[in-house]
């Protein structure tokens, strides 16, 4: 059975692989508020970055997949030195440092590493904790994060055997482990938790990506006892240490309600405190970062940045407490990174590190890894710098003041509600959206925030909130004109939003150039049977694809990755599949309801949505002008590198 996927969408232009990604107009507009600057390393060491962190001396501690710790001098400067600190161990995808030593989780272990006679090189490699490994790819581990007390926070990753699994005990779980080697598990229900950040109030957020039980990507606020959504951790409750009694059967695999909902059920789950919209706000969730540059970053002080492996960019957040329950905003921030970013990091001159890897898990910044630094000219954007609940409408604050004329508009503001599923399929499809309604606006007599009213406002959900028109007094537009809130809490515990009539979506749209069934002219069956796969990397098992004219085809197309996937063909030249791979891009709100593809004369056929460890069948006369045609995949930031050339002869 198909899936659609309805999401939102973000445009990422991939275009040149060998220089990485092709600088796009909005890279280009935020270029004149932040910089991007290259971090030099040298052509000998492969820096696929997994942990950053500063030691005493403002030296720059990298730890790297392939079980290495470079320290860099002088990271800021355009000569930095590199030195290597330690190597031969398993992965190290997380570092820190206190007391004169460094932290990290490899695979298997929590590690300290000691430089005894101060020659720049690690002399004891300590293990404080190990944890067992099954042998799967998908065993990573990350961590350490200190808690003030000197305890460390590590993650571990679940396997992947067609989906998540638990295959070894506390893969899955947030686990506290002291200095001198005692565990204690916190938290489970996580499944790809790469990043995770303790706020000043000692509160815990980790970060997800789509997948099994993931309708998309989030954060999560994590306390002990906590279960984050996915049941496969659920395996080791009955151990004594584990602080739930949960079991995995007692989570239905379809339930038809979104997360929030199924929340009411179970009083352990834990609904995410902000949604990162999949493909819009990236694919894979990675690091997060609070500001504690005291105003020296711009003006988003005490506001998380967050990281995406897959789409090479950096969301912002502006989270709030209501009613004791975390929740808030999530804005596009700065795209155009080199390659996939894993890890971000405060510089002491408060410019950020961002440290990036792409091998196997790829990225549309196309370098196989880099080190960047972000830094902040000194210009300050015209921006929505927060957006707050109340219990009948939001309050919008803005980085300067608005035009009271536009902003008293009401057609400046345009609301739109969605969910996800909470199932255990690969993601989910956007359900019950509909549009919100703004009812009245009041503009602050500064002109720098506004209180809207909002009829259609609907607890558990999303709320788009797009001012594509709205323009600050001094003429510019919004640098980013939509902000994403998760709405859990209105203050007051009681939401006097009015509810609006339903609108229906395109849910069931038809498709005609999705070919699944055979033609009934094809009366003697295919003249030819093919069968496409994908490797890692976002590539086809192929690179080249020679068909006969008017030939009849049957291509069955496997998805074995772990992404989503589709294969379009398109017209002739490679003009041709760089104008599909774009339109996809703009598909908007409709975009997973019609599988991202186009409604184009350039698309020749094509397959739906492929979830991971599925395939789709369709069936292609092949045209009869010989020529260089493309199959490509047109999911958001897939059609660079995924593509292949097919020669009609």
């Amino acid at each position: 059975m198909q899936t659609l996927y309805r999401t939102l969408f973000f445009i990422f232009l991939v275009v040149t692989a060998q220089l990485g990604i092709a600088q796009s107009d909005m890279a280009k507009k935020e270029a004149q508020f932040y910089s991007i600057v290259d971090v030099p390393i040298p052509k000998d060491v492969v820096l696929e970055v997994g942990g950053m962190t500063l030691t005493d001396d403002d030296k720059l501690g990298v730890s790297t997949r392939r079980g290495e710790v470079w320290v860099i001098d002088k990271p800021y400067s355009k000569s930095p030195s590199y030195k290597r600190f330690a190597s031969g161990m398993h992965e190290v995808l997380g570092l820190n440092y206190r007391d004169n030593s460094f932290y990290l989780a490899q695979r298997g272990e929590l590690t300290k590493l000691e430089d005894k006679d101060n020659d720049g090189e690690a002399d004891v490699y300590k293990t404080i904790y190990t944890w067992p490994l099954s042998g799967n790819y998908h065993d990573y581990s990350y961590g350490p994060k200190f808690m003030d007390n000197g305890d460390m926070l590590v993650t571990l990753n679940l396997s992947w055997i067609g989906h998540g699994a638990s295959l070894v005990k506390w893969r899955g779980w947030m686990l506290k482990i002291t200095p001198e080697g005692e565990m204690t598990p916190i938290a489970t229900g996580l499944r790809s938790p790469s990043g995770f950040v303790i706020n000043d109030a000692g509160d815990v957020f980790y970060s997800e990506n789509q997948g099994d039980w993931v309708g998309s990507g989030r954060i999560t606020h994590l306390e002990k006892g906590t279960f984050a959504g996915n049941p496969e951790g659920l395996v080791w409750t009955d151990d004594p240490k584990s602080p739930l009694k949960l079991k995995k059967d007692d989570i239905e695999e379809q339930s038809g309600l979104s997360l929030y909902e199924y929340a009411k059920k179970v009083p352990e789950l834990r609904a995410p405190a902000i949604w990162l919209p999949h493909t819009i706000l990236g694919i894979s969730t990675s690091d997060m970062i609070y500001d504690t540059t005291k105003g020296n970053f711009g003006p988003f002080e005490g506001q998380m940045f967050v990281g995406d492996q897959g789409h090479s960019k950096i969301m912002r957040v502006y989270m709030e407490k209501v009613n004791g329950v975390y929740q808030g905003a999530v804005f596009p921030f700065v795209e155009g990174f080199s390659s996939g970013i894993l890890r971000m990091l405060w510089g002491s001159d408060n410019s950020m590190f961002v440290g990036m890897t792409s091998r196997g898990w790829s990225s549309t910044g196309r370098k196989m890894f880099g080190l960047q630094r972000l830094v902040w000219n000194g210009k300050v954007p015209f921006e929505i710098k927060t957006i707050k609940a109340e219990d009948d409408g939001f309050l919008l604050e803005f980085t300067k003041p608005i035009d009271k004329k536009l902003g008293a508009d009401l057609a400046s503001y345009n609301v739109t509600t969605f969910n996800y599923l909470y199932h255990n399929t690969y993601g989910s499809p956007i359900v019950d959206q509909q549009k919100g309604e703004v009812t009245q606006v009041k503009v602050s007599d500064d002109g720098r925030s506004v209180k809207l009213t909002v009829k259609g406002m609907r607890l558990g959900f999303i709320h788009q909130l797009k001012l594509p028109d709205l323009k600050a007094k001094s003429g510019e537009k919004l640098l980013h004109d939509t902000g994403y809130y998760t709405l859990n809490e209105v203050p007051g515990g009681t939401l006097k939003s009015e509810p609006i009539e339903t609108n229906a979506g395109k849910n069931g749209v038809k498709q005609p150039k999705r070919v699944n069934e055979m033609p009934l002219l094809w009366v003697n069956g295919p003249t030819e049977k093919i069968v496409i796969s994908t490797k890692p990397g976002l590539k086809y098992d192929i690179e080249e694809l020679k068909l006969k004219r008017r030939s009849r085809v049957a291509i069955t197309f496997k998805n074995n990755d772990d992404m989503l996937h589709n294969l379009v063909i398109t017209d002739r030249g490679e003009a041709s599949v760089n104008e599909v791979g774009d339109k996809a891009l703009h598909l908007g709100l409709d975009g997973a309801d019609l599988n991202y593809v186009p409604d184009s004369e350039l698309v020749l056929v094509h397959t739906g949505i492929v979830q991971p460890e599925s395939e789709e069948t369709i069936y292609f006369d092949v045209p009869n002008t010989a020529g260089e045609y493309w199959i490509v995949c047109t999911f958001p930031g897939h059609s660079a590198s995924m593509r292949i050339k097919l020669i009609v002869e």
